[in-house]
């Protein structure tokens, strides 16, 4: 609750703050514009100058030109300081807030496409780099990154730089779809719909721990079996190659699942791969730098919680995620080849644990990153729900229904999908 009764001392309620921007030909600017933030004792956006922040965060900030590509031009940068860490947040245009969040292994700089496209249309698309990835704050336990630290960064967020908007839209995608998830089911007082793309919602199993499932269904070279290991698997992809290990997730097309057998990393070492043509050498140059300076640990960090995520939702079980939602997948994703997950999808579980599900959308022919591969269908489909979905901005208190022919039938199906795991229960 965004209560006044938070607010510390008579200095918290008039905290000013100011935004850290950055420009082409200076990347340490800032502008006072007098930011004026909700108050709050966990978010605050942070000055430049700041001395209670260490410095080489600004550095590697500037580091990398962010308009070195057309794509990144006028998308505004800055540090927040968000639940007890610091968040980098990419955002640009005015008007309701759209909240963007990525997956795995991806950055802020994965929503490039639907930034600029939404700010066009008259909404202002904030993308922070979750915790442990890009320019955001990486603590080094993985028990810094469960459901619940997660969730508060981005309530936190949303205090500090969307404090005029009690509600906003959400979109995420792979782990940033999952968060948005228990975003919409631990404060639906912050969502007004929600697009999730490529991973559909897994309800609890009380029973059942994830990470055992996993293994017991898919042994222990499949992907997330083999992150579990501190250490490990970065080892592994330092010396292979962080160039290698993008370019393989960001090209998997098949529907079956990942396997990452020791030393075979998307096919044998001396095999090369070509990138598809929706992602650029200088594109994928981005996402190197960034991997190149930090590392996957933090990303790699949220499956080693999924146990942690089980027994933090316990009081979750049975739980409704019940604001509006669209999901689109595309039918080579692996998500949505994984064991039971069609069925629950079309055959009426989806409905029942999300009640508000108005449309889903199969893309034929398209794999796991949509929006990257797809993004003017993908920028369509936002829009046009989130248009018709007319909930807190207008006034309007109805809600537009717009069911698309790749609707499935919503009859009633006991068939459901383990958290975590997307197997068939």
């Amino acid at each position: 609750m965004r209560s006044p009764k938070a607010i510390a001392s008579f200095s918290l309620r008039r905290l000013y703050v100011h935004s850290l921007d950055f420009t082409p030909k200076s990347y340490l600017s800032t502008t006072k514009r007098a930011f004026l933030c909700r108050p709050s004792v966990n978010a605050t956006v942070i000055n430049a100058a700041a001395t209670c922040f260490p410095f080489h965060y600004f550095n590697n900030l500037a580091s990398k030109p962010y308009s070195s590509s057309p794509q990144m031009e006028g998308i505004e940068h800055r540090i927040v300081k968000a639940n007890g860490i610091f968040m980098h947040v990419a955002e640009k245009g005015k008007g309701p807030v759209i909240l963007f969040l990525h997956g795995f292994p991806e950055l802020w700089y994965s929503w490039r496409h639907q930034i600029n496209a939404f700010a066009s249309l008259g909404y202002r698309a904030l993308a922070p780099d979750l915790r442990g990835y890009g320019e955001t704050e990486a603590p080094g336990d993985a028990s810094a990154y469960t459901c619940m630290n997660v969730v508060g960064d981005l309530v936190a967020l949303l205090d500090a730089v969307a404090a005029d908007q009690e509600k906003v839209f959400v979109v995420g995608h792979d782990w940033g779809a999952l968060i948005a998830w228990w975003l919409c089911m631990f404060r639906p007082d912050r969502v007004k719909a929600l697009v999730n793309l490529s991973v559909v919602f897994s309800p609890r199993i009380p029973d059942r721990k994830p990470l055992e499932t996993l293994r017991a269904v898919y042994g222990e070279d499949y992907y997330i079996c083999r992150f579990q290991e501190p250490g490990v698997i970065e080892a592994e992809f330092k010396e292979i190659g962080y160039e290698r290990i993008l370019k393989g997730f960001f090209t998997y097309r098949s529907p079956g699942p990942l396997l990452l057998p020791k030393g075979k990393y998307f096919g044998q070492p001396d095999t090369p791969i070509s990138l598809p043509s929706w992602l650029s050498e200088e594109e994928l140059n981005y996402y190197i730098s960034q991997y190149e300076k930090k590392g996957f640990t933090g990303g790699l960090n949220y499956y080693r919680a999924i146990n942690s995520n089980w027994e933090l939702t316990a009081p979750w079980t049975g739980s409704k995620v019940k604001v509006p939602v669209k999901f689109i997948v595309g039918d080579l994703d692996l998500t949505y080849n994984a064991p039971g997950v069609k069925d629950f999808v079309h055959k009426g579980g989806f409905k029942k644990y999300v009640p508000l599900l108005e449309e889903v959308v199969v893309m034929e022919g398209v794999a796991h990153f949509l929006h990257e591969e797809k993004p003017d269908e993908i920028n369509k489909h936002i829009h046009d729900f989130l248009k018709n979905t007319r909930v807190g901005w207008s006034g309007d208190k109805g809600m537009g229904i717009q069911l698309s022919k790749n609707t499935p039938s919503m009859q009633d199906d006991n068939t459901f999908i383990d958290a975590n795991t997307h197997t068939e229960v």
